[in-house]
């Protein structure tokens, strides 16, 4: 297919992805189904509703802040996202997870993505969504594309007798999306990926292992990769476009 090095317009980008017809398309979420971050999001709703205790929330807030300083990683930091809820009920994460999403992300959902997602649904394509915020809110997201629990991988822990631990089961995050995504079979050789879509550089090793790879709203870094790779670039309606570098430019290649 041709490539288009200026942004592909909604039309273009519905036509391409659907040209591929594609068997697995794999998913990330914050910033690509929806616009903004629900992990960070959930994090601060949890400190403002009472979710978290006054200790567990000084903690993490530390370590947030530690994490925006360059301190903490970004694979440390969306595992502590998810541990810190230890010892409560799964239920009740449930149930918040709920009532966040509805009234803080529910609204910013892509409405082109939602309009992709039910037609590649509606021609038979498998789905997957791969994120490293909490499996909760994710799968609560999702609910809203059809896409089941059981076609979610994000980060999560174990649970014992219906209460959170604080053993992490995944945290999938840059190289730990391809790994998630191996653990279920989906791989550069087994079961290709036909199209992902990703946002942040984060995606970029899932990105890279897809036959089509499609950065969705994507972030300053992961346009300069897709320039180096040739991905084309998708922006939903409403969304600032973000300028490709020259051609010549020299760009890091994930």
């Amino acid at each position: 297919m041709e490539l288009h090095l200026d942004p592909l317009t909604s039309a273009q980008f519905l036509a391409r992805v659907l040209a591929a017809d594609p068997k697995i398309a794999v998913f990330d979420c914050d910033g690509t189904l929806w616009s903004g971050d629900a992990g960070s999001a959930f994090m601060h709703w949890s400190f403002q509703s009472g979710l978290l205790s006054q200790d567990a929330t000084a903690w993490l807030n530390g370590r947030y802040n530690a994490y925006k300083r360059g301190e903490v990683s970004e694979l440390a930091i969306c595992g502590e996202m998810v541990q810190v809820y230890r010892g409560l009920p799964v239920s009740r994460l449930r149930e918040s997870a709920t009532e966040f999403f509805r009234d803080n992300i529910a609204r910013n959902i892509f409405p082109e993505m939602l309009e992709l997602v039910t037609e590649l649904q509606r021609r038979g394509t498998e789905i997957w969504a791969v994120s490293s915020t909490c499996d909760w809110v994710i799968e609560e997201g999702v609910k809203h594309f059809g896409i089941p629990a059981e076609r979610v991988l994000a980060a999560s822990v174990d649970t014992e007798n219906g209460i959170v631990t604080d053993r992490l089961r995944d945290v999938p995050t840059d190289e730990g999306k391809v790994a998630a995504l191996a653990r279920i079979g989906i791989t550069a050789t087994v079961n290709q990926p036909d199209c992902v879509f990703g946002n942040s550089i984060h995606d970029a090793a899932m990105l890279a292992i897809a036959r089509f790879a499609f950065p969705v709203n994507p972030s300053p870094v992961l346009v300069e990769a897709a320039a180096a790779k040739g991905w084309p670039l998708y922006y939903p309606a409403g969304v600032e476009t973000l300028p490709l570098p020259p051609r010549s430019a020299e760009l890091p290649i994930p």
